[in-house]
Formats: C-alpha cells, structure tokens, sequence
C-alpha cells in the first residue's frame, strides 16, 4: 500500500518513529537529523489562522527552555514553503515573537499519513492538532491530539517531556500533575518480601506497601 492509499495510524507508544525527510523553514531535515536529541513533532492544520497562531507564539516562548533540556521542535502543516516563510515573518512582525524553530511544508501529506495525524472526519485534507514526543533514540514516548478548534497546552507538553526524561535519568514514575523538582513514585515492590520491606521503611512519604515518594537529588 502506497502512502496516499495509507490509512492513518499513529505510531504505538515504545515503537521507532517513522522516517521522514521534509523541507521546512530552516532547509531539508530528516528525522536522523534529530538522533541525540529529543523532538516535539506537531501538526496544524493551515498556515495565517487564529487557533495555529496561537499554538505557534505559544511554543516560540517555550523554546528556549525545551532547548536546554535537550529537546527540539518541529511543526508541519500541508502549507508550502512560500506560505510558512510568510506566516512566520508576520508572526515575528505582529506579535513581537522570535519563531527560530522550523516549520516543515507537507504538501502531499506523506509525513503526517505517517504519524497518523490525518482525522478524515474531521478534515480530509488538513492534518488535526496533533503531537508527538519522541526521545534521542528516535523511539516515540507520547502522541496525543487536539481538535482543530481547541488550541494544544503547550505547558502542559514541556512538563510531559521533563516528565519523561526524569524517568529515563532516575528510573521512576511521575504522579498527576507532577512539575520538576516535586518528589517522584519509587517503583512499587516486585515481590511480598520486597513489599515487607517497604511497609518496615514506611514514613510520611509512604503510606502503603505499593506507594512511595522519593526525592531525585
């Protein structure tokens, strides 16, 4: 099956991103162009509307601190080349913003039939809101999508990848509404000795055998 005959399906989570090679404001990337770093792709649907300008400003002041954890961005729409490059200069000249991250032009939709980010129901040809977070093994570790009409938290997916790279670095999990620098979930006991264990060591952070915070530093 050729990819304009491919119905969308989004990568599972664990597995290898798909590959790509897209022209976009900053030249031709590759996905191995991202191998060492972590990347936030995301989709819009089109270039020059209200809710996409919104997503785009918003992850412009995000930047900055996705960098210094390691992570890139990369947006992409079915727009041309011509269309993003103008999109960004008004951008930069109406709301005072610095878009230094590239914008990628997915004219045929290869890439976003890829990643699954085509909802046919909601629009046959415009990609929907969505976004993937993929580590410097290029394995992708969370995809979600947003409606066109409701603009992405963009807070919410600079917490997901600190979230995620906290896990890689101390081997734990992150409770709901986690931020950096709050205490994290020590891995529950494997075995009833192991559980014994733990309701011994109990403390204020511990409240039962299955749940225990810990601090990562």
């Amino acid at each position: 099956m050729s990819d304009s005959e491919a119905l969308p399906c989004s990568p599972r989570l664990g597995e290898p991103a798909p590959d790509f090679e897209i022209e976009t404001t900053q030249g031709i990337l590759r996905l191995e162009d991202f191998r060492g770093s972590w990347l936030v792709l995301f989709s819009h649907p089109a270039d020059f509307t209200p809710v996409c300008a919104t997503e785009i400003i918003a992850f412009a002041g995000v930047r900055e601190t996705l960098r210094a954890s390691g992570c890139e961005l990369l947006g992409l729409s079915v727009d041309s080349i011509f269309s993003h490059i103008a999109w960004v200069r008004s951008l930069e000249s109406r709301f005072s913003v610095t878009v230094d991250f590239p914008l990628g032009a997915d004219t045929t939709g290869v890439v976003a039939r890829r990643y699954g980010m085509h909802m046919p129901a909601e629009s046959p040809n415009e990609p929907s809101r969505v976004t993937f977070v993929i580590d410097d093994r290029q394995i992708v570790r969370a995809h979600f999508a947003y409606p066109m009409t409701t603009g992405r938290n963009v807070d919410e997916i600079v917490r997901l990848v600190a979230a995620l790279q906290t896990t890689d670095a101390h081997g734990v999990a992150t409770p709901a509404g986690w931020k950096p620098g709050e205490a994290v979930l020590a891995p529950p006991p494997r075995t009833k000795a192991m559980a014994e264990e733990r309701v011994k060591a109990a403390g204020p952070g511990c409240p039962d055998w299955y749940f225990c915070k810990k601090e990562t530093a």
